[in-house]
């Protein structure tokens, strides 16, 4: 991140110091903040130009010309939602906020562009989507709409918005309209191929489809998800941890709403007033090595926890990557309403009156 210091200005200061400061500095924005370091607005050489054009002087206070309410995150937002939230406005930099507003950093746009990664990535989106009935009726499940855009897009835009460009789709359900909406991938810059399942293959079966063995690990997914995990992160512990099979997993706990009584034979031997119990479940995201292809029978349907267990009873290491961030599975009614509520702070558009994201999302 930039030292935002540098480039903060009182708000009475004359606009020659913002001229300074780009001097200075080879920055093209300055910070306009209170004597609490609480952000005012910001200045770019576009402001200055459009002010002496305007009659304005070199003497003239910033806050005559400053953006009042400029484009900011909250502290802790991740990299992939402040470079979404700066392309979606065409910005080359975004203050970063704490809960007051005081200024703790200034975000620079190529400092978040992630390097480009070349492991595959396969998108499983051949399911049914029962449950969403009667909505998946006539639209595949991973093309229902979360606010304007169907749930895989969201999904792609992630990945590629993380650096990754090498994309497989498995389809099966009404999977021509997931084809036709996509294409090659040309549309996002990003290659798109297909994994055809002329019968339903499970949740791992369609790895048989790869045309070819990857030389890299490759990121499985499923195609109902949205989440905002760190995909090169998950890449990188799998590739450290020496795994055949990294998946995400995430805590989920259950509250027993009821006093739960331990008994032995009738006896009563102690009582637990409204006990929550905590697991770790399976988030539907995996890294896979190459190797673990063997394992996949061709042209057999197969699920994700078979080629676990397989691996493990090949005397290969699963491990497990725990996702913090956003995550949710839209296998229900109740999962897509929510999910569409969350959706303009998770997926801010051009145009979204809200300024300042925050990443204190659930």
């Amino acid at each position: 991140m930039l030292d935002w210091k540098l480039m903060a200005l009182g708000p009475e200061q004359p606009i020659l110091d913002a001229l300074r400061r780009f001097e200075d500095n080879h920055e093209q924005i300055c910070l306009v903040v209170d004597p609490d370091d609480r952000l005012l607005g910001t200045i770019t050489e576009g402001d200055v130009r459009r002010a002496l054009l305007g009659n304005l002087t070199l003497q003239s206070p910033v806050q005559a010309i400053m953006t009042k309410h400029p484009i900011q995150v909250r502290s802790g937002t991740s990299a992939p939602a402040m470079l979404r939230l700066m392309r979606h406005h065409v910005i080359r930099y975004i203050p970063v906020v704490d809960e007051h507003g005081r200024v703790q950093a200034l975000q620079g746009l190529q400092d978040l562009i992630m390097p480009t990664r070349d492991n595959s990535v396969v998108l499983m989106a051949g399911g049914e989507g029962r449950r969403l009935r009667p909505l998946t009726e006539t639209c595949p499940k991973p093309m229902v709409r979360i606010g304007t855009k169907p749930i895989l897009e969201l999904i792609l835009q992630e990945f590629i918005d993380q650096g990754f460009h090498k994309f497989y789709i498995s389809i099966n359900y009404l999977g021509d309209k997931i084809k036709q909406y996509f294409g090659d991938g040309s549309f996002w810059n990003v290659e798109i191929n297909y994994l055809k399942e002329n019968d339903k293959m499970g949740t791992a079966g369609a790895l048989s489809l790869l045309p070819e063995r990857p030389r890299q690990p490759i990121i499985v997914m499923n195609g109902d998800l949205l989440t905002r995990v760190n995909f090169q992160e998950l890449l990188d512990h799998h590739e450290v941890a020496g795994n055949a099979i990294t998946l995400g997993i995430r805590d989920y706990a259950v509250e027993i709403p009821y006093g739960v009584v331990i008994l032995d034979n009738q006896r009563v031997t102690g009582l637990m007033e409204k006990p929550t119990h905590r697991y770790s479940i399976n988030c539907g995201v995996y890294a896979l090595d190459p190797r673990c292809l063997e394992l996949v029978p061709r042209h057999m349907s197969t699920d994700m926890p078979k080629l676990m267990q397989d691996a493990i009873d090949a005397g290969w290491s699963v491990g497990g990557f725990p996702i913090d961030e956003y995550w949710i599975d839209i296998g229900r009614m109740s999962d897509l309403e929510r999910a569409n509520r969350e959706y303009m702070q998770l997926f801010p558009q051009p145009g979204h009156t809200s300024q300042t994201l925050s990443a204190d999302t659930p």
